[in-house]
């Protein structure tokens, strides 16, 4: 069991001091300590809590003596309140875990991180780290939803040339395609932003969905509810975690991992600069890599590993053999977050795709 120094009281207060001025969108819980012990951990994260909770339970049988404090948000406001407490040089959490990992390394580019210092870091792929501050700590595709009984008959799309092609004949789509509001999610844009740079298709598909009513939303969630009781028929470009995690207990929902190209991030964690905590937050970086970690993220969570991700890839698509590109955690992703190019990317979405009102 590691030692920590970090005092609770001291701890608790600075958390809710940062929070007093965080967006009301985040929800905030906290895991008592099992055992005895005053120190404290907080992640803040993008990711649902029910997909952390295994990974909480078990860093928390190792250090029992560690509290966790989980605050959980959209990536827009978790950035929002990161950056602004790195700014201020202020704590707001030990460790950062999010999706939005173009954000997430414009942070650690901004010096809001610290080097984790952890052998761990060798067993990863170069595309999956950065500057030995910033980790990759899953393999997430992005994935087509299909509704199985809007597609019955005919099966469903299996890459964006299909999608395209569906989307101009038969009207069967209008109103029934659903994917993310990038504006609003830090995950949607990076996404639709790779899409643009990765192939031809960008500009028909986005027509297509403006022609086809496409209805955005903030969350993966929503997106795979709506497919699921057949609001939509086809979500695009969903968390591949979370979808896959939920067709395995809904046999409404079919996943495609598209054939010409899936797009895979790795959900990137990174130890605060002013962690309080630095020696938690490692080890719980370190435990994901674990293979005690790759075991629960392998399994119910299907948030998979950098490690395990692409042999399990293989076999979960319901179409043919993936074409898997990891998104490199590199400056490179830098080049979404800037102010005019962004401006223009965003014009264009807005110009072609004209989400209803609902």
């Amino acid at each position: 069991m590691i030692r920590f120094s970090a005092f609770l009281s001291a701890v608790s207060a600075a958390v809710l001091s940062a929070f007093a001025t965080a967006d009301a969108a985040e929800t905030i819980t906290r895991f008592d300590a099992p055992g005895s012990g005053s120190a404290n951990l907080v992640i803040a994260s993008v990711t649902d809590l029910d997909f952390m909770r295994p990974l909480i339970s078990a860093f928390q049988k190792i250090n029992p003596g560690v509290a966790v404090t989980y605050i959980e948000d959209t990536s827009n406001n978790l950035d929002a309140s990161v950056k602004r407490a790195c700014t201020d040089r202020v704590f707001y959490a030990d460790l950062v875990i999010s999706s939005s990992i173009a954000q997430q390394v414009g942070l650690v580019n901004g010096g809001c991180a610290r080097v984790i210092g952890s052998p761990v870091l060798s067993s990863l792929p170069d595309w999956a780290q950065w500057r030995g501050e910033l980790i990759g700590l899953t393999y997430e595709p992005a994935v087509m939803i299909y509704n199985k009984e809007a597609f019955a008959e005919n099966g469903p799309p299996q890459s964006r040339f299909d999608l395209i092609d569906l989307m101009r004949q038969s009207g069967k789509l209008t109103g029934r395609i659903a994917t993310y509001d990038i504006e609003d999610s830090g995950v949607g844009y990076l996404f639709a932003f790779q899409d643009s740079t990765e192939a031809s298709t960008w500009g028909r598909l986005i027509e297509g969905f403006g022609r086809n009513n496409v209805a955005t939303f903030c969350c993966s969630s929503e997106v795979i509810d709506r497919v699921a009781d057949g609001r939509a028929f086809i979500g695009y470009n969903v968390l591949g975690s979370y979808a896959l995690s939920r067709a395995e207990n809904d046999p409404r929902i079919g996943v495609i991992l598209p054939s010409d190209y899936t797009l895979v991030l790795s959900r990137a964690g990174y130890i605060s600069r002013e962690a309080r905590n630095a020696p938690a937050a490692r080890a719980f970086l370190e435990l994901t890599l674990s293979s005690q970690g790759r075991a629960i993220l392998d399994g119910e969570t299907r948030l998979l590993t950098p490690l395990s991700g692409p042999a399990a890839l293989a076999h979960s698509s319901d179409g043919g053999e993936p074409a898997l590109r990891p998104i490199p955690l590199s400056p490179a992703l830098l080049v979404s977050l800037d102010r005019a190019k962004r401006a223009r990317f965003l014009s264009q979405w807005r110009k072609s795709v004209t989400p209803p009102k609902r």
